[in-house]
């Protein structure tokens, strides 16, 4: 941004002399509504098509100096109506409205406008906070769109690693971020429990029982290794399984690796399992398995504070006919066709690069049948928008089922998918190694045992979910200014224990003094923390629009070093009764916004450390 030119006459009074305030409006919002009222006045911008994005185009400013906001609208409008942009940003100046938020206007640059924000917007903030405690931040609410967001949706054949835990994290705080601006938000784990996967678990399961009977079966190469897979097996009554020995187990079987192929040994060992013990009993090894695994995760999900409206099963499509219905409804759009003795999806023709394959020739449908079909029943459930957290593995998963909702009839944009990158954890520098199959991993449960769910929650959402994650276990561990999410935690325990100060003094708060003695607040740091808090609701904003819970981190980080740079230089409890009830307002406030955003992490606002 250009630096300023000096201020132009004060804005002309109009009909609006001041901005109407709302729970969860931002400083940003009121200066873009001024904005937009002077547009207004402006005929020939009135079919500007730039005029939808007002707000974007209104940012905080980089320096100070140059006041508290810019807009470039004037540059971005300029050529629409054939003007020089300077000329235009001064006749928008022209038409603002008064307002008693706003100290100054100036014009700068090529055409930026500067709003410097007056002292009375950033008491009315504090004002703001501590009236509208936990809820400020928070936008009104809004009826549409719905929200359903899947997230973790682990494979059931095992307990959560700490890859699955950044998923959690992420999933979880997306939904808050979302449900803080004001979207009705559902919260959604797809199990796995049905198809190859819940075979392997029930084969492996079912080789261990042999083992604790006495058999020395060799174990499959592409089985669960993981000593959850003996517990599970010592834990299933065996009193219906019959005897089988080596010799009648291993016959007619391919080599396993190294020697074969282990995925042909594991398909033919499958087999093998469902022709000795019959399907009933194959399926009841698989049903106690999977079961045990799925309470665990459950377990594990909500020691760490997550909790889902719905557990899908992804056996019910096929139970409940959703599969059928939605192969059907494709079928009778002309979206399916035969070839080779099975049945295609015409993929293609909505921008994949090939068809697929929805029953394969021995009448069996495939995953992606299955994946179309959820996604179909999310919208008859009644959900305007689908965002699904995944792995990065499955960046090719989304052309797909967007094509196939798009060919159901529904918008393919009505699909979002977000990408988690994976987790590298670190011990004193070195690496740990994790192998999910063999079981050489990390569990979340392990983890959070190690570094508290606190340390978990943030780190895990610390960096962009597009980039690869690395996880310093003894830094989440430090009791030190070093680990930021301690560092912030401690700022809010801070602020507690100048409040136990003050009663220690029998003395107390008045808050409704504090608030009309704000002016009193005028050293550099009030000023900066003042400035700070007041971005709050912008954060979550962008937070929640972006899809990117690091902002939220980032912004907790800088208004923790405001307070803490704020309270080793000054004294909040002082003799003075109006300063020191004002400076009480303030730092009430940061405790109350400090907490707001932990919350939404899912980390804890503890009042003592």
């Amino acid at each position: 941004m250009a630096g300023s030119s000096g201020p132009l006459p004060a804005p002309v009074p109009s009909a609006h002399t001041s901005l109407k305030r709302f729970p969860g409006t931002s400083l940003k919002s009121n200066i873009a509504h001024l904005v937009e009222q002077a547009l207004a006045l402006i005929p020939e911008l009135a079919d500007a098509p730039e005029l939808s994005s007002i707000s974007k185009s209104v940012e905080r400013t980089r320096d100070s100096r140059h006041g508290d906001f810019t807009t470039n609208i004037a540059m971005r409008l300029a050529k629409s109506v054939d003007k020089n942009p300077r000329e235009l940003a001064a006749q928008i100046i022209e038409y603002l409205p008064a307002s008693k938020f706003v100290d100054k206007v100036e014009l700068a640059g090529p055409g930026f406008i500067n709003f410097h924000v007056a002292s009375a917007a950033f008491h009315q903030e504090i004002a703001s906070i501590l009236d509208n405690g936990d809820n400020y931040g928070r936008q009104k609410a809004k009826e549409k769109p719905r929200y359903l967001i899947e997230f973790v949706s682990a494979n059931p054949t095992g307990p959560l690693h700490v890859g699955h835990g950044r998923h959690a994290a992420y999933g979880a705080t997306l939904g808050n971020l979302i449900e803080a601006a004001g979207y009705p938000v559902d919260r959604e784990y797809y199990l796995n429990d049905a198809g190859r996967q819940m075979d392997i678990l029930g084969v492996s399961v079912w080789v261990r029982m042999l083992e604790q009977r006495g058999e020395r079966v060799p174990f499959p190469e592409a089985g669960y290794k993981g000593d959850y897979i003996g517990e599970i097996a010592a834990s299933v009554d065996n009193s219906q399984l019959p005897d089988v020995s080596v010799d009648k187990l291993c016959s007619d079987l391919p080599p396993d690796a190294p020697a074969g192929d282990k995925e042909q040994f594991i398909d033919a060992l499958i087999r093998k399992a469902g022709e000795l013990l019959g399907e009933d009993l194959f399926r009841y090894v698989r049903h106690e398995a999977h079961t045990r695994i799925s309470a665990d995760i459950e377990d594990d999900l909500k020691g760490f504070g997550i909790e889902f409206d719905r557990w899908f099963s992804e056996q019910s499509l096929t139970d409940e006919g959703l599969i059928s219905d939605a192969l059907q409804l494709l079928k009778d759009r002309g979206m399916l066709y035969e070839k080779d003795g099975a049945t295609w999806f015409r993929a293609t023709d909505y921008g994949d690069e090939k068809d697929r394959v929805v029953v394969r020739e021995n009448g069996k449908t495939t995953y992606f049948a299955s994946d179309i079909a959820y996604h179909y029943g999310k919208r008859k459930r009644g959900y305007d928008h689908l965002l699904d957290v995944l792995g990065s593995d499955h960046h090719g998963y989304v052309a797909r089922v967007r094509a196939g909702l798009e060919a159901m009839g529904y918008a393919g944009d009505c699909l979002e998918v977000e990408l988690v990158q994976f987790v590298s954890l670190y011990r004193a520098d070195k690496k740990l190694s994790m192998s999910t199959r063999s079981g050489s991993f990390v569990t979340l449960r392990q983890l959070r045992e190690e570094v508290g769910n606190d340390a978990a929650r943030f780190f895990y959402v610390m960096r962009s979910n597009d980039q690869h994650l690395d996880f310093d276990l003894e830094l989440a561990k430090k009791h030190s200014n070093d680990n930021p999410v301690y560092y912030i935690q401690y700022a809010h325990a801070r602020v507690a224990s100048v409040f136990r100060q003050l009663n220690e003094k029998s003395m107390k708060w008045d808050k409704g003094p504090g608030l009309e003695n704000l002016a009193a607040l005028a050293e550099t740091h009030e000023k900066a923390l003042m400035r700070t808090l007041s971005r709050y609701p912008e954060i979550i904003e962008l937070a929640a629009n972006n899809r990117a819970p690091q902002h939220l981190v980032h912004y907790l980080r800088d208004l923790a070093s405001e307070f803490h740079t704020y309270y080793n230089a000054h004294t909040f409890i002082v003799d003075e009764d109006e300063l020191r009830n004002a400076r009480l307002a303030l730092i009430a406030a940061t405790r109350q916004v400090i907490a707001n955003g932990l919350n939404i992490l899912g980390v804890s606002a503890p009042d003592s450390m």
